[in-house]
Formats: structure tokens, sequence, C-alpha cells
């Protein structure tokens, strides 16, 4: 197996010493004896009230936390295992991989529940949704869709409205929308067919969740798809002109993901961060538990069916099954 994804650094640009962080933020005391290295995708903004928790609580300890996209986040931990102490993400099928190459601690006696965790190593802690958002001043009169059969009918309908209206992950570059489209495509044929629609319309291609928003927001888009239904919520709170969408027909909801470094020299520190993450729930309602995606622990049970956290979500990393799968969705998405 490990030659057949030896080659998947290629496909994804390499990370060099020279990273441009997308944020990079320290939390607590910056003369504290232990620094604790957090690699994450997650937004700063979504998990700063659990950090800001966890340094109040351990004050001889700081937390810096760099934020990067998932793509990148797969390198960085595989080409420099020993820079990071945690590793967060919310592309479980990159996560599965780097556990399965050795890069995780297992933890025997964390008691977790069976389906939010692999090996030990590989704990789930968010459940969240791949989403449509719409811009609610341009769906004025227009019916709003609840399935992806909706969607097509009305992408069809509308097409001059939606002309260069509409957006989604560039999965060549994104790994959790690389998962998402992978785990539509396994699930129905309709993922390939709203493909095509949306192709035929020159959707437009977005790195990630937090810029569909902005366009959508901003009025540049009027339609995104397969957007993180946690980031969407919480924009939704404040922008009054978004409406998220959970489909109807199916739901791919993926866990957000965390394993402690097995290279790390504060396991110790490391460790009660990943136990205190697992477990951490806002208390409170002036807590701002409306900016954190959903959090959950062995107290909370799935509300929606969950991509499992298994070695199946490995397959489309192989090198040539990943080729041609990209190949087929450039041909669907990319007609102009």
């Amino acid at each position: 197996m490990r030659c057949t994804f030896a080659l998947i650094l290629a496909l994804w640009a390499q990370v060099t010493c020279a990273q441009v962080w997308e944020d990079q933020r320290l939390f607590g005391d910056p003369q504290a004896p232990q620094k604790l290295q957090v690699l994450s995708s997650t937004d700063t903004l979504y998990l700063a009230p659990l950090i800001t928790a966890f340094v109040a609580q351990h004050p001889d300890w700081s937390v810096e936390y760099f934020v990067a996209g998932t793509a990148d986040i797969y390198n960085i931990a595989n080409t420099q295992p020993h820079r990071f102490d945690v590793v967060i993400s919310s592309a479980m099928d990159l996560q599965i991989k780097l556990v399965n190459d050795g890069h995780a601690e297992r933890l025997n006696d964390l008691d977790y529940p069976e389906w939010a965790q692999w090996r030990q190593s590989l704990f789930g802690f968010t459940a969240e949704p791949a989403s449509i958002i719409l811009n609610k001043q341009a769906f004025t009169g227009l019916p709003i869709p609840e399935t992806r059969q909706d969607l097509i009918a009305l992408l069809r309908s509308q097409s001059d409205l939606f002309r260069s209206r509409v957006a989604t992950y560039d999965i060549r570059d994104s790994g959790v929308g690389y998962l998402f489209a992978t785990q539509d495509a396994r699930t129905s044929e309709t993922y390939w067919r709203l493909t095509e629609v949306m192709g035929s319309l020159g959707t437009k291609l977005y790195c990630c969740s937090g810029a569909m928003i902005d366009a959508v927001e901003a009025g540049e888009i009027y339609l995104a798809y397969n957007v993180l239904g946690s980031y969407a919520e919480t924009r939704a709170h404040s922008a009054r002109n978004i409406v998220v969408i959970v489909p109807t027909d199916f739901s791919t909801t993926m866990m957000r993901t965390i394993y402690l470094a097995k290279t790390s020299e504060r396991k110790e520190v490391a460790r009660a961060f990943v136990e205190f993450t697992l477990s951490y729930t806002p208390e409170g309602k002036d807590q701002p538990a409306s900016l954190l995606p959903p959090l959950f622990s062995a107290k909370h049970t799935e509300t929606r069916p969950l991509i499992p956290l298994e070695p199946s979500l490995m397959i489309y990393l192989d090198q040539l099954k990943r080729r041609d799968f990209i190949k087929e969705w450039e041909s669907a998405i990319i007609q102009y």
C-alpha cells in the first residue's frame, strides 16, 4: 500500500520551510515553560474559545496554533513530522493515511466511542455536513432546493440567472473538497449529473468554504455547493442574506479529526490537549458556542449518517484512482 501511495505528494504543491500560513496565533503566556505546536485546518475563530479555555486551565503551557489547507497539512505532517505535536484536519481520508503511515501515537486507554475513532489513534470530534448555501436576495421568488434533484432542476430552468454565479470546491487543491466529492460520487450518480449541470453554467472553483461563503454573502455568487455546514451556519447568524441547506436526499457528513503526533517531544501536554478537545463543550449562554462546529464526545450520539473512519477512505488516494476521478470531474465541471 505504501508503494501505491508513494507519488501522492506529487499531486499537490510541495510545502517548503517558508510556509505561508493562513493564520498563526499564540494562546497563553509567551513565557510559559512549555509550548504546544498545533497544526490545523480549522479557522482560528472556531477553535479559539476551546484553546483559550485549555490554556486557562494550564497556565504553564501555551499553544501556538497554525492554520493551513487540508492538502498542505498532509504534506507538512508527512515531510516534517517532528514539527507539530497535534494535527487537526477535516480531510478524514488524508488523516487516516497519515495514521496508517505511522505518524500518530496510540492512546490505548482513552475511553472514546468506536465509531468516532480509528486504531485508538485518530479521533473525530465534530459532525459537520456538507451544505448548499444560497444568497437569499438572489432567490426571491424562486423555490429553495431541498434535494440535489431539486437543485439540478432549478439550475436548468434558471440557467441565465445562475451562469457564472455558482461555486464549489476545486477538488484538485482542496483535501476536504476531494473527500466530499468522492463520497458524494460513491453514494449516488446524481453527483455527476449535478456536476455536469454546474459545469455548463461556468461554475467558479474555490479553495475553501470561507471564500465561498464570503462570495455568497457579497452577492458575487448566488449558490455554493458542498460548503462546510458549520462555517456556513456560523456566518448565517450574522449575515441575514445567507440560507444554509442540508440536502434531504442524502447527507455527506464528515468528522473533523485530531491525532497526537508520534514524534512529539511533549506527549503529556499533547495528550492533555487531545483529551480536552474530545471532551470540550462550551458552557453558559454567553459563551461563543455559535462560533464552534458542533462538538461531540462519548456522551453524544450520531444525529445523521457520518462518513465512517475506516481504511476504505484511502481508496481514492490511490494515484491512479485519484487521477481518473479528477479527470472525470474536470470533464464535467470545466466546460469553458
